[in-house]
């Protein structure tokens, strides 16, 4: 299992590696070593000091962010279709943002909105798929996640549609980018994605447990409630923030743990830090291939997580159905 932690941080290097090799412009390998320790202000060194390596940083901490907190999400609900983008954690984080650029403008920092919005679709998510005598339920769960979604996406889009300022500043945003961040921009987020990170390997004894059942769990003295609550806050801190540094990119959180548990088993004490490599792997590869497929011109890297996201969600579907 170690060994494959060091196999796959390896992996990620070589990703962060190509990541500001291959772009728009050719430029030599060499220049890349030269650009960050020998930096002479050339045009080819502000690309990369400024352009390719926050990028590829971002694609790295963004792809961790929201694996870890797909997988985390999915042992707290004991639901294989649950991620924070399909229970519409990233949506309602989305519209927040959007009411925030409406209200105030796009200077300043939205990560605040980011989390409120997360937090209150959680919340209404997990109230909606409670509702009934049978109380939550998997199946219940992913419904009104679906049906929290459309309506929040139905309110962006009104939104913006009434405020044409507001579209031309996030419309890229929107589809899920990490084109135009830089190191500035990371930096006052990434003590909440750390937090978020720390506090879910944390845990990974007791998701373990809540995965075998709560009663389990409960009759093996674990406090559910105190596991659900810090659970909870890590999903929204890492949901959260990966929104406000790239907008609402689909799938990562519900593909990653599923390979990842198919590889090293159902023990969360390792399938977070291997969602947390395997994430960065993935969402690096997918920008990579949203700068090159249409080169010179990009696509935003969101379209590229749900060319391969959307069929193994239907996938997934169609085989929780026929159990």
């Amino acid at each position: 299992m170690v060994i494959g932690l060091g196999l796959g941080a390896l992996a990620l290097l070589g990703c962060l590696l190509f990541s500001v090799f291959l772009g728009a412009a050719d430029i030599a390998p060499g220049t890349v070593g030269q650009a960050i320790f020998q930096f002479d202000g050339s045009t080819e060194h502000l690309i990369i000091r400024t352009v390719r390596l926050p990028r590829a940083i971002l694609a790295i901490v963004v792809g961790a962010a929201l694996a870890v907190a797909g997988a985390i999400t999915q042992g707290l609900t004991r639901n294989p279709l649950a991620a924070p983008d399909i229970l519409s954690i990233n949506v309602g984080a989305a519209l927040a943002m959007v009411l925030a650029v409406l209200l105030r403008g796009s200077g300043g920092s939205y990560v605040g909105f980011a989390f409120g919005g997360a937090a209150i679709a959680a919340m209404a998510v997990y109230w909606l798929g409670s509702l009934g005598r049978s109380g939550m339920t998997p199946l219940k769960l992913v419904i009104a996640g679906a049906a929290l979604s459309y309506l929040l996406s139905s309110l962006t889009t009104g939104i913006l549609i009434l405020s044409q300022r507001t579209l031309d500043e996030i419309r890229f945003w929107l589809a899920g980018s990490l084109a135009g961040q830089d190191i500035a921009t990371i930096m006052p987020v990434l003590p909440y994605i750390t937090v978020g990170l720390v506090a879910s390997l944390a845990l990974g004894r007791q998701l373990t447990l809540i995965s075998l059942g709560e009663d389990v769990a409960q009759g093996l003295g674990l406090n559910t409630v105190w596991v659900k609550v810090v659970a909870a806050i890590a999903i929204v801190l890492l949901a959260g923030s990966a929104v406000a540094l790239a907008g609402p990119i689909g799938f990562v959180g519900l593909v990653v743990p599923h390979v990842v548990r198919f590889a090293v088993g159902v023990d969360y004490r390792w399938i977070l830090p291997y969602s947390m490599i395997a994430g960065g792997i993935l969402l690096s590869v997918a920008d990579i291939a949203a700068r090159l497929v249409i080169r010179p011109q990009e696509l935003p890297v969101g379209i590229m997580t749900a060319v391969v996201g959307a069929p193994f969600f239907i996938y997934l579907a169609r085989s929780k159905i026929k159990r």
